[in-house]
């Protein structure tokens, strides 16, 4: 079942985020897919707090994923720069050389975990925990985003 919201600022988008969070335990994975600036990290980051976290939120583009300590760990990743080295995956920007078992610094049975630019990323993160959900957003004007939860 696909449900679409459309949010109006970055508050309405966080408060999403956090409504989804209570639905998840250990061991899942939820995919964040949407273009730059949709409000991924934004989503990420009102699940996260809803999930304990106090640190900031930030995206993890340049570090491919950072970890958070809240009720449960918590991992943010991005795998833009990774996507070419997944298997089955392809993607512009993608750093040679990445090795794929860095997931598993940040996947795990005992972990949360948001992916942000998961696109061919599945097979390898299903190897390391269950993917759960997917979240889609995207621009509506101004500060609106749609976001499709499946």
């Amino acid at each position: 079942m696909t449900r679409r919201v459309e949010t109006i600022g970055p508050g309405e988008t966080e408060a999403l985020g956090a409504e989804l969070a209570v639905t998840l335990g250990p061991g899942d994975i939820v995919l964040v897919e949407g273009e730059l600036g949709a409000g991924k990290t934004t989503f990420v980051r009102g699940a996260c707090r809803a999930l304990g976290v106090t640190d900031p939120v930030t995206s993890p583009t340049f570090t491919i994923g950072q970890r958070y300590e809240g009720r449960v760990p918590v991992a943010h990743l991005d795998l833009y720069r990774l996507a070419a080295a997944l298997p089955g995956a392809a993607a512009a920007g993608a750093l040679p050389g990445e090795d794929p078992a860095l997931l598993a610094d940040y996947l795990g049975p005992a972990v949360i975990a948001f992916v942000e630019w998961p696109a061919g990323g599945e097979q390898a993160l299903g190897a390391h925990a269950r993917i759960v959900r997917r979240i889609r957003l995207w621009h509506a004007g101004g500060d609106r985003r749609v976001v499709e939860i499946e």
